[in-house]
This record gives C-alpha cells, structure tokens and sequence, in this order.
C-alpha cells in the first residue's frame, strides 16, 4: 500500500514542473499540519458518521461521486441526519500526488479540488506524464506549477496520508476503495444507493 519516495521520483511526480505552465499567484498551499484537517460535510454533531474511503484514482469512487454521493448529500448530509467524513486511501503514485495536491489548497478548497480531480480522472489517470497533467487541473483552482511541485516535494504529507490509510486498513480493514463505513461498520454493496441508504437509516434508527 505504501508508496516510496523513490517510486513517486522514478514517475516524473517528485521532479521540476516543464516551464511550459507559468506560476501562478492566485493561490498559496497551506502548511502540512492545515493540509492534514480532516474533511467534514455536515452537522458536527449529526447522530451518524459515514466515511468514506476514496482514491481520486479509482473508477469506481469517480462513480460513487458522480451518481451516489449527491443523493446521500440531499438527503442526510444537507438536512443534518449525517456527518460525512472523506479520507484518502490512495491506490496508485498518481492518486496519491492528486491527494496532496488537493490537500495542498487548503481546508476550504479541499472538496472542489476532489470534485475537479474526479471530472478529470480520465484525463491525468491514463496521461504519460501525470505530474503535468495533474498541474494542469491544479491551475483550475489557482494552483501553479511551482505550488503543486512544492506540494509533492512534502515529505511529510505524503507520510501522513500514507499513514492514515495503513491505519485504516490495518484496523478498520480497508483494502478496497471507495469503502464507506457507516457507524462504525463497512457496508457491503455502498454503490447501490438503496443499500447505502438502508444502512445509514438502520443507524439512524439507534439514536
């Protein structure tokens, strides 16, 4: 599950951005402790915790944004009955650059830079240069070229997210993405919406 510092460098992710792209100072990344805060939709203290585990990589959670997480939002995220929580539980070098580059923007733009990474996946997930690639998606929230490549150099952030998902697996199970975990428990079949829902009203239910 881990990915080296070696592998991210021998795939291009780790070295100096092609001066084709020109800085931009629209935006700055934030520090690594800010680009750590967890992402949170919803009522702090809805009733239920669903979470999700996600890499930007993975088609199937491209699916579960597109078709399945806007009905969970309008019906339990916007009217307070959950507290969502999104986690990175990158499967390839290139989901985890996506992952600390959209960590790197900022608590605020957290989810706009996933939802701008998952409409785009076919276009930095199959390039031969996914730095490049992934630089250009990055300037559609005002990241330049010098951001992401400070972004990808942080050692310490890529650490963190690797961290959190070998904890995730090592003690929770995680082995396969997207897995969504409804009140402490992983719900088999989370694509369909109807199971998705019948688990979190089961939780509900609880409390």
């Amino acid at each position: 599950m881990l990915i080296s510092r070696r592998t991210f460098s021998a795939l291009g992710l780790a070295a100096a951005v092609a001066p084709a792209f020109p800085s931009t100072a629209a935006a700055k990344i934030v520090d690594t402790e800010t680009a750590m805060t967890e992402l949170v939709l919803g009522n702090e203290d809805a009733p239920v915790e669903v979470i999700e585990y996600a890499s930007l990589a993975c088609p199937a959670c491209k699916h579960f944004h597109d078709n399945v997480f806007p009905q969970i939002k309008a019906d339990y995220i916007d009217t307070g009955k959950i507290r969502f929580v999104y986690r990175d539980f990158p499967t390839n070098t290139p989901a985890l650059a996506a992952a600390m580059i959209a960590r790197c923007a900022g608590p605020e733009r957290h989810k706009g830079m996933i939802d701008i990474f998952f409409d785009t996946q076919g276009q930095w997930g199959r390039s031969e240069n996914p730095l490049q690639a992934l630089t250009m998606v990055a300037r559609m929230a005002g990241l330049g070229p010098k951001d992401v490549d400070e972004c990808v150099r942080n050692s310490a952030l890529m650490n963190g997210i690797q961290k959190k998902a070998q904890t995730a697996h090592d003690e929770m199970g995680v082995n396969a993405t997207p897995t969504l975990i409804v009140a402490g428990e992983i719900v088999e079949g989370a694509m369909e919406v109807d199971k998705l829902k019948a688990a979190i009203d089961k939780a509900l239910k609880g409390h």
